[in-house]
């Protein structure tokens, strides 16, 4: 026989590697046709509400899992929740609720420990209103309020949304909405725009994930609380769409718009935070502009994310005015002129 050339020799092994990694290939993927369930969520741990005003404006900045998958995990953290709730700036009426509702908590606690009977306490709730109204940050503080009750094990609130419930194929979405679902357990699964969960959207499984979520609710229910949330009429058709749910959610807490001046404390709250001041004349153009925006506002005005936005807007604006500025001093650095206020004012969406 022949010897070999080299060229022949390296030929060959080209070709062996070539079956081998096909082979390779083929197996994975028939691996995962076989199983379509996808990996469980992984949850982002983040510290919350800082401070109440604070959180009034940044909603929903947690950074999220994925864009199709967003689930946040927030722990709940020390301090007084009842303080803190009386501490936000407006909301009187949902603040006057979430007292009611922790006054009736405590009470049948007291008459649980003396060997009465007690009402049956509906703890789910539905939070409707606008977008940027706190419905979020009160959910965080109600779930603490829940554990110093004992009510919650760990008073965590755990953050999704329709697509972080609903899978993208059949055999998908109980599973996945049963996993978020254990990651609440001890505190709050909180979901917003719970209402889109009953739209039709092609091959639709909100009808699944909507049937998991009762079912355990009925299964955990001394280790569970579910807040739903979402503009006002679309949360009470969403209610109203499934007798499961019209059951299960008989509170409703209403969260209403902010007005031009609540909307000009929360401006005034992050802007002392930060070590920010207006002069008078950007003080009072902000009032104006403040009340133009709440008078003119459309369904999707973001309340107190709007604020934030206009004030980080305005700091950015200063600062490149500054940056012509050689060595400001501390006062033009923490000044805010009535030139900031109108272009943040004009480069923001309403």
């Amino acid at each position: 026989m022949s010897k070999l050339t080299n060229s022949q020799v390296v030929l060959g092994a080209v070709i062996i590697g070539f079956f081998i990694a096909s082979a390779i290939y083929t197996a994975s993927v028939d691996t995962d046709d076989v199983d379509p369930t996808p990996n469980e969520p992984v949850h982002v741990d983040t510290a919350t509400l800082v401070h109440a005003t604070e959180a009034q404006m940044s909603q929903s900045d947690q950074p999220s899992v994925s864009a199709q998958k967003p689930v946040v995990k927030s722990q709940a953290i020390e301090g007084d929740p009842m303080e803190e709730l009386n501490s936000l700036i407006g909301l009187e009426d949902v603040k006057a609720e979430v007292r009611s509702l922790a006054n009736m908590v405590k009470i049948q606690k007291e008459r649980e420990a003396k060997g009465l009977k007690n009402t049956p306490i509906t703890y789910h709730c539905v939070f409707s209103g606008s977008p940027g109204t706190g419905k979020t940050t009160v959910a965080r503080i109600l779930a603490r309020i829940y554990k110093d009750l004992g009510v919650l094990k760990s008073g965590h609130l755990v953050e999704t949304d329709r697509s972080g419930l609903i899978g993208e194929y059949v055999g998908q979405t109980a599973p996945k909405t049963n996993a978020i679902i254990d990651s609440a357990l001890g505190g709050v699964l909180f979901i917003d725009e719970a209402y889109a969960l009953t739209e039709r959207r092609g091959q639709d499984y909100g009808g699944e994930a909507i049937a998991t979520l009762l079912k355990r609710m009925e299964d955990d229910r001394d280790n569970l609380v579910v807040i739903v949330a979402g503009y006002k009429d679309e949360m009470r058709r969403f209610v109203d769409s499934n007798p499961g749910l019209r059951s299960r959610f008989t509170r409703f807490i209403d969260f209403p718009d902010y007005t031009g001046e609540e909307l000009y404390k929360i401006y005034l709250m992050r802007a002392n935070k930060y070590g920010y001041k207006l002069d008078a004349d950007a003080d009072a153009l902000l009032q104006e502009q403040l009340n133009q925006a709440v008078e003119h506002k459309n369904r999707y005005f973001g309340n107190g994310r709007y604020v934030r936005n206009l004030f980080e807007s305005c700091v950015t604006f200063q600062a490149t005015r500054l940056s012509k500025v050689r060595n400001p001093s501390v006062e033009q650095l923490q000044q805010l002129t009535i030139e900031d206020v109108q272009k943040a004012y004009n480069s923001v969406i309403q």
